[in-house]
Protein backbone atom coordinates (compact mmCIF):
# COMPACT_ATOMS: atom_id res chain seq x y z
CA UNK A 1 0.00 0.00 0.00
CA UNK A 2 1.38 3.40 -0.90
CA UNK A 3 2.17 5.97 1.75
CA UNK A 4 -0.28 8.38 0.10
CA UNK A 5 -3.16 5.95 0.63
CA UNK A 6 -2.12 5.33 4.21
CA UNK A 7 -1.92 9.07 4.89
CA UNK A 8 -5.32 9.63 3.31
CA UNK A 9 -6.81 6.81 5.40
CA UNK A 10 -5.33 8.20 8.60
CA UNK A 11 -6.61 11.70 7.82
CA UNK A 12 -10.08 10.34 7.02
CA UNK A 13 -10.11 8.40 10.29
CA UNK A 14 -9.02 11.42 12.30
CA UNK A 15 -11.62 13.59 10.59
CA UNK A 16 -14.38 11.04 11.20
CA UNK A 17 -13.38 10.69 14.86
CA UNK A 18 -13.28 14.43 15.38
CA UNK A 19 -16.65 14.88 13.70
CA UNK A 20 -18.26 12.14 15.81
CA UNK A 21 -16.73 13.58 18.97
CA UNK A 22 -18.14 17.00 18.19
CA UNK A 23 -21.55 15.62 17.20
CA UNK A 24 -21.95 13.74 20.46
CA UNK A 25 -20.67 16.58 22.64
CA UNK A 26 -23.40 18.42 24.56
CA UNK A 27 -23.51 21.78 22.80
CA UNK A 28 -25.94 23.87 20.77
CA UNK A 29 -26.42 22.88 17.15
CA UNK A 30 -25.09 26.21 15.89
CA UNK A 31 -21.90 25.85 17.92
CA UNK A 32 -21.49 22.26 16.79
CA UNK A 33 -21.83 23.24 13.13
CA UNK A 34 -19.24 26.00 13.61
CA UNK A 35 -16.84 23.54 15.23
CA UNK A 36 -17.33 21.03 12.43
CA UNK A 37 -16.81 23.73 9.83
CA UNK A 38 -13.65 24.97 11.55
CA UNK A 39 -12.23 21.44 11.90
CA UNK A 40 -13.03 20.80 8.24
CA UNK A 41 -11.24 24.00 7.24
CA UNK A 42 -8.26 23.03 9.41
CA UNK A 43 -8.05 19.61 7.75
CA UNK A 44 -8.35 21.13 4.29
CA UNK A 45 -5.54 23.57 5.07
CA UNK A 46 -3.36 20.78 6.45
CA UNK A 47 -4.07 18.58 3.44
CA UNK A 48 -3.27 21.46 1.05
CA UNK A 49 0.01 22.06 2.87
CA UNK A 50 0.97 18.39 2.69
CA UNK A 51 0.00 18.24 -0.98
CA UNK A 52 2.09 21.35 -1.73
CA UNK A 53 5.07 19.77 0.05
CA UNK A 54 4.54 16.53 -1.87
CA UNK A 55 4.40 18.37 -5.20
CA UNK A 56 7.49 20.40 -4.33
CA UNK A 57 9.43 17.25 -3.45
CA UNK A 58 8.18 15.53 -6.59
CA UNK A 59 9.20 18.52 -8.70
CA UNK A 60 12.68 18.51 -7.14
CA UNK A 61 13.08 14.79 -7.86
CA UNK A 62 11.90 15.21 -11.46
CA UNK A 63 14.43 18.01 -11.96
CA UNK A 64 17.16 15.85 -10.46
CA UNK A 65 16.33 12.93 -12.76
CA UNK A 66 16.18 15.31 -15.73
CA UNK A 67 19.61 16.75 -14.87
CA UNK A 68 21.09 13.27 -14.43
CA UNK A 69 19.65 12.17 -17.77
CA UNK A 70 21.11 15.23 -19.50
CA UNK A 71 24.50 14.52 -17.92
CA UNK A 72 24.34 10.93 -19.13
CA UNK A 73 23.48 12.06 -22.66
CA UNK A 74 26.41 14.50 -22.66
CA UNK A 75 28.79 11.83 -21.40
CA UNK A 76 27.50 9.41 -24.02
CA UNK A 77 28.02 11.98 -26.75
CA UNK A 78 31.56 12.66 -25.51
CA UNK A 79 32.36 8.96 -25.41
CA UNK A 80 30.93 8.54 -28.89
CA UNK A 81 33.07 11.39 -30.18
CA UNK A 82 36.17 9.92 -28.49
CA UNK A 83 35.54 6.52 -30.07
CA UNK A 84 34.97 8.16 -33.44
CA UNK A 85 38.28 10.05 -33.12
CA UNK A 86 40.12 6.88 -32.09
CA UNK A 87 38.72 5.00 -35.07
CA UNK A 88 39.79 7.82 -37.39
CA UNK A 89 43.29 7.75 -35.91
CA UNK A 90 43.57 3.98 -36.32
CA UNK A 91 42.31 4.15 -39.89
CA UNK A 92 44.69 7.02 -40.71
CA UNK A 93 47.62 5.09 -39.18
CA UNK A 94 46.75 2.00 -41.22
CA UNK A 95 46.51 4.05 -44.39
CA UNK A 96 49.79 5.86 -43.61
CA UNK A 97 51.60 2.61 -42.89
CA UNK A 98 50.54 1.13 -46.22
CA UNK A 99 52.10 3.97 -48.22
Amino acid sequence: MSSGKVLLGVLAGVAAGAALGILFAPDKGENTRKKISKKGDDYVDELKSKFDNFMSNLSDKVESVKDNAQDMVRKGQQMGQEVKNEVKNVVNEKISSQY
